[in-house]
């Protein structure tokens, strides 16, 4: 197995108590949005689940919500976790527990696999066979249920290490990593015969020189990258000069990510 450089391969620190209040308040609801909730359903706020996460040995390192105008103490929100007890080393990534909630009947607990690239600060979502994906519907014992979802995903980290190794030793030609952009642009752009802004080839320009090369790997993280950072020089409809938007919010930010990884896995099978 090839390990990074110790000193780039420094994991994300633990978000302190008040970082994480103020970047995701609506972990801390006391109660759920009542316009939105029936009486069936069981109110278990987050900052109790993240409580029974720290104690089974996860620590979060990022957290997020989706804006809302009209319920922003309810909305969805996203908190990823490193944890402790893993020992595993990939490439240049850091296996995390990816958790989304909200206080609105929006979504169920989703517990999802999930990578953090310190090298370029991706947060790449993955998902290989069942493991990766849980949805823990809010009845029954959520606490107990959440946590052992968590647990099992993190039992199958080693199976992501391997799969990151494979992509690292899968060379693609120059016309696989063109089509592999192109088909990137359709999942960023799934109206593509509306217009799409930027050309393929834009996607594969690494933004530092580690991530120069032809492996699946490489370009993987460059397009995903180029995808969900922005930042990009294109075209809009009407021919003006425009630069691609970051993409922030939770929902998009997961279709984008588990679209993107899907694809990938399709060229380990060729």
């Amino acid at each position: 197995m090839l390990d990074m450089n110790p000193m780039q391969m420094v994991a994300r620190r633990a978000l302190l108590p008040a970082a994480l209040t103020q970047s995701v308040p609506a972990a801390f609801a006391e109660t759920p949005d009542v316009t939105r909730t029936s009486r069936h359903y069981q109110f278990i706020s987050t900052a109790r689940v993240i409580d029974a996460l720290l104690d089974a040995g996860f620590e979060p390192t990022r957290a997020q919500q989706t804006r809302s105008h009209s319920s922003p103490h309810h909305a969805r929100h996203m908190i990823r976790f490193s944890y402790i007890k893993n020992e595993l080393s990939l490439l240049d990534a850091i296996p995390e527990l990816i958790l989304i909630n909200s206080h609105d009947a929006t979504s169920a607990y989703t517990l999802r696999a999930g990578l953090f690239r310190p090298v370029c600060t991706n947060g790449l979502c993955s998902q290989i066979g069942d493991f990766g994906l849980l949805h823990v519907p809010h009845r029954g014992n959520i606490i107990h249920n959440v946590v052992e979802g968590a647990l099992q995903i993190a039992r199958g980290f080693s199976d992501i290490t391997r799969v990151v190794e494979q992509m690292a030793a899968r060379a693609l030609s120059d016309r696989e990593r063109r089509d592999f952009a192109a088909a990137a642009l359709q999942v960023r752009y799934p109206h593509a015969e509306r217009h799409v802004p930027v050309l393929p080839d834009q996607l594969l320009s690494a933004r530092r020189n580690a991530d120069f090369g032809n492996s699946l790997w490489l370009t993987y993280n460059v397009v995903q990258e180029n995808l969900v950072a922005g930042g990009l020089h294109g075209r809009s409809a009407s021919g003006r000069s425009s630069r691609t938007r970051a993409i922030r919010a939770i929902r998009e930010d997961i279709r984008i990510n588990v679209g993107l990884w899907n694809h990938a896995m399709t060229l380990l099978d060729r």
